[in-house]
């Protein structure tokens, strides 16, 4: 069969069934239609089966010799909590019908069976664990409008083709500096995807340890390695049917770019501790705020895997190349934040909005969010009239391994004015985070009361270098 012939992936499925004759014919049902399958003639076999097949479904007999359908359903669910099982039954009645549920199945058919229902209930009971696995992994709230809006002919022209690539599986690289909304525009590339029922998973490349790699994005079996103390499905399966999100591709090491463009082409890969491949149907999008064409030339990423990824690109305007939208997300984003801390709602005036435009935004949207957050929980009182908009290391006070001590940043010097001694304070209330966290960038946002993300923005406003802190 040819590739253009061949039916799209649908997923793996063990048929259970003792008559041969009817495991046939299901199987060559499945198979016409897209789906990868193995088949077990009793409860026995399939128990062999199911701890080491990346299953999507199984599909079994109620009625069985030995141990029945019910009890393959109760023991699969403690093999794998979320694997869907559909049962097939030749009694037609509510009781039977409410057997199999009450068994733990996801859903029942009439034998002899029809293949369009066959179908139809096969695909409802994959989409319904992925839909389990988005709220249990990754996939969080749909993205704030707020933080999508925008009116520039940059920031709609970037919208129209997210619209444009969400018609398509093709995959997608979504290119622009830190805090632009890469990871807003990837989403809604999703939620406008016919994969909008699946999972949406992220993968931050920057932060997936390169001796952990392979397990993260293609998961294990258990005891496949030391520590490994049980089964684990990878990013790649969890996003089956659905997309895959590569953020910072360019942090990817080379070793871990070959695997997965291999993954890519192939649509499939090897678990850790598997002999059979585990194929998948998963979208990619990937996003960088690096230059890809540079590093390729300087052989830190792989060419191919560049073009592989890089089949639709989609250009995200910095905040300062969208001067006309600062306005509504200012606006937009002190609506929430007012808001969420309770008080009343505050728009910019016109002096706060001038500030706001005459601003570089290097830190882009993210950093417009945070300043008018900073300023209305350190200005209750005044809100955005005390916006804070000096990035600038602070000179002397800035070194805190040397200079002026980090104990006195927070004392008042000759300087008296709000600004900079507020911003001594914030610099001593770093440093002491930094120390008491040992490091841990994620324990020195909590105990700082900030979302991680933002950390780096105060380091650089202040012109620390957290490798550089001493205890």
């Amino acid at each position: 069969m040819s590739d253009a012939a061949r039916p799209s992936y649908r997923g793996r499925v063990l048929v259970v069934e003792d008559e041969a004759y009817v495991r046939t014919s299901l199987t060559e049902i499945l198979r016409e239609r897209g789906y990868e399958v193995l088949e077990a003639s009793d409860v026995k076999e399939a128990l062999a089966l199911l701890p080491r097949s990346a299953l999507d479904v199984v599909l079994t007999d109620l009625r069985l010799p030995g141990e029945d359908g019910r009890e393959l359903v109760k023991r699969a669910r403690a093999i794998s909590a979320d694997l869907p099982v559909v049962v097939l039954t030749g009694q037609g009645t509510i009781a039977s019908a409410v057997e199999c549920l009450k068994s733990g199945a996801d859903d029942y058919l009439l034998k002899p069976v029809d293949p369009t229902a066959l179908e139809l209930a096969l695909e409802r009971a994959i989409a319904a664990r992925s839909l389990r696995r988005e709220v249990q992994y990754w996939r969080s709230a749909a993205a704030p409008e707020a933080e999508l809006i925008g009116r520039s002919p940059a920031w709609r022209r970037a919208l129209e083709m997210v619209d444009a690539a969400a018609a398509t599986d093709s995959a997608v690289l979504v290119v622009g500096e830190t805090g632009t909304g890469k990871e807003l525009l990837a989403r809604r590339l999703h939620q406008r995807s016919r994969r909008s029922a699946g999972p949406f998973v992220r993968v931050d490349c920057a932060v997936v340890r390169t001796d952990l790699w392979e397990s993260e994005f293609f998961g294990h079996r258990k005891d496949s390695f030391a520590g490994a103390s049980s089964d684990r499905d990878g990013r790649f399966q969890l996003a089956h049917k659905g997309t895959l999100f590569l953020d910072e591709v360019s942090a990817m090491p080379l070793e871990a770019q070959a695997k997965l463009l291999r993954a890519i082409q192939d649509g499939e890969f090897h678990r850790l501790g598997d002999q059979r491949p585990t194929r998948v149907d998963v979208r990619i999008a990937a996003a960088t705020n690096a230059d890809l064409k540079a590093s390729i030339q300087e052989g830190r990423f792989r060419a191919d895997l560049y073009y592989r990824l890089n089949v639709l690109e989609i250009p995200v305007p910095a905040l300062r190349e969208r001067p006309e939208d600062i306005a509504l997300l200012a606006t937009a984003f002190a609506a929430e934040v007012c808001a969420r801390l309770g008080r009343p709602p505050s728009e910019p005036d016109d002096e706060a909005l001038a500030r706001l435009r005459a601003y570089a935004w290097p830190g882009n949207v993210r950093e417009l969010h945070s300043v008018i957050e900073r300023a209305f929980v350190l200005h209750p009182d005044r809100g955005l009239a005390a916006l804070d908009l000096a990035p600038e290391p602070m000179g002397a006070t800035a070194d805190a391994t040397g200079g002026e001590r980090a104990d006195d940043a927070g004392s008042p010097g000759s300087d008296l004015t709000l600004r900079a001694n507020l911003n001594r304070l914030e610099l001593r209330l770093l440093v002491e985070a930094h120390r008491r966290s040992n490091g841990v960038r994620r324990e020195a946002a909590r105990l700082l009361g900030i979302d991680p993300r933002n950390l780096g923005y105060y380091f650089r406003k202040h012109g620390l270098d957290p490798g550089t802190l001493g205890d």
